[in-house]
């Protein structure tokens, strides 16, 4: 059973690791969802754990339709993530209408060459997700991360065990409101062997003074609370994945 918590920061990457985690997905931002990280961020990781790191390659926040100079640079970060040794890189990108992006997704893997590739839920955007599985299979594609084209991975069950009866060698991670208390629930009525989560906890802000005049990040998120991954709540999720061995 593979558990993959997704981070963005290295004190949660080391509570991950500390939790069990097999690996880690590497992101920035994901208060939006995530975004590429830093290179830094990812050599300071590399220093501080030992499970794998996947690294998500995402510009920014939206949709997955990329203009010429986003895929400019997204195949030059899939070049420095490659050279840099990251176990896997993560990417998704779409036409207009709603299909996997073939002509692209395959400009960033030649970009990034020997380095494997997954899919992020840019795949649970396409308008036929048995259609995207099976274009994901032709590019070579080796995870896909996917709720089954809803909200969240225990809604999607039935289209989650229907993708992974049809996957062959590409393997189906659910992901997105994936916990410990609901694992027993997809691992009862699926035959999904990797799931993702974030396993997140809320740390309020150390900060003593705070300016109430000023909002420096996106209305609705304050920003003196801190996100980072939970080491219990990770322990529990690899828990109750052993349980099932």
């Amino acid at each position: 059973m593979i558990l993959e918590v997704c981070v963005d920061s290295v004190e949660s990457a080391v509570n991950a690791e500390l939790g069990g985690a097999d690996r880690i997905e590497l992101c920035g931002d994901l208060i939006v969802g995530g975004t590429t990280p830093s290179l830094a961020l990812y050599e300071r990781i590399r220093e501080k754990i030992n499970i794998p790191i996947h690294v998500l390659l995402r510009p920014r926040f939206g949709d997955f339709l990329y203009s010429e100079e986003e895929i400019e640079i997204l195949t030059r970060q899939a070049e420095a993530f490659s050279k840099a040794g990251a176990d896997a890189l993560v990417i998704g990108c779409l036409t207009a209408d709603g299909q996997l992006d073939t002509e692209v997704l395959n400009r960033i893997m030649d970009a990034g060459k020997g380095t494997p590739y997954n899919l992020h839920r840019a795949f649970d955007m396409c308008r036929d997700l048995d259609e995207a599985l099976e274009t994901a299979r032709k590019l070579g594609i080796v995870s896909i991360l996917t709720s089954g084209g809803v909200a969240s991975a225990p809604d999607g069950i039935q289209t989650l065990n229907r993708l992974k009866q049809n996957a062959g060698n590409v393997d189906i991670m659910a992901g997105a409101g994936i916990n410990s208390q609901n694992l027993s629930y997809m691992l009862e009525r699926s035959g999904l062997t990797a799931f993702h989560m974030s396993g997140k906890k809320v740390l309020p802000s150390q900060m003593k003074y705070r300016n109430p005049h000023v909002n420096m990040g996106m209305p609705g998120f304050s920003e003196y609370e801190i996100l980072r991954t939970d080491t219990k709540e990770i322990q529990k999720a690899r828990a109750v994945l052993d349980s099932w061995k």
